[in-house]
């Protein structure tokens, strides 16, 4: 009996871990999203610090192949003179830096090896990074889109409802708005008799109440022709 209670404490523990978990899962994410990333960024920065550990290596190599040979050409000439002292103390010093040579190109080669392997881990892990960010967006918008679906007509939905009866109502309005000032207009030009003037003048009953263009020409081209007709004869 003992045991069944334990184990549904336990079943009971878990249910509610659960459940706390998928509630605030989205700010669970949030944070997880934020130490992937510092996780992503120190990962780069070891990678950039191993590479410039690796130069500082080649050229402490350069340095060491230029005294090397340096001493060697230098040990040569003491053999030549027959200063065999001074020789032997030359090639133990030659044999060091040999050795410590060899190192330097074992420590350049595991540098380089080790590089490599960084540098894949960090473009696969910031391509995961990309894509769980991806991932974070789209559930985010997918949250809230159910979260607005989710919602009582009365409250998420109530806003969209109220803003399309308003909108409605503003167009009624400005609508009979625009039929007032257009029904005053023709109030206004019934009752005025030079309405009524220009209406017959523009049917053609009466002179015109304007000159038109072509009889403005026509003016013209008898002025024109006047001014051309000859004068009498000189005597």
């Amino acid at each position: 009996m003992f045991k069944t209670i334990l184990t549904l404490c336990r079943g009971a523990t878990h249910a509610a871990e659960q459940e706390f978990i998928d509630r605030n899962a989205h700010l669970l994410l949030q944070q997880q999203m934020r130490d992937a990333g510092r996780e992503v960024a120190a990962a780069r920065q070891s990678v950039a610090v191993a590479i410039a550990q690796n130069k500082q290596e080649q050229v402490q190599h350069e340095k060491l192949l230029s005294r090397l040979a340096e001493l060697e050409c230098r040990t040569l000439e003491a053999i030549a003179q027959d200063r065999q002292d001074l020789a032997r103390e030359a090639a133990e010093m030659i044999a060091l830096m040999e050795a410590e040579r060899d190192a330097s190109q074992e420590a350049q080669s595991q540098f380089v090896s080790e590089i490599a392997r960084l540098k894949a881990n960090v473009q696969s892990a910031e391509s995961k990074l990309r894509e769980l960010q991806r991932g974070q967006r789209i559930a985010t918008a997918t949250s809230k889109t159910q979260k607005l679906r989710s919602q009582s007509p009365d409250t998420g939905m109530s806003s969209l409802g109220e803003a399309e009866a308003t909108l409605t109502r503003l167009r009624a309005r400005q609508t009979r708005m625009d039929l007032t000032d257009q029904a005053l207009t023709e109030m206004a030009q019934t009752g005025d008799p030079q309405t009524t003037i220009q209406k017959l003048a523009e049917a053609g009953c009466g002179a015109p109440q304007k000159t038109s263009a072509d009889e403005v020409l026509a003016r013209l081209t008898r002025k024109t022709k006047n001014n051309k007709k000859p004068g009498k004869p000189a005597a």
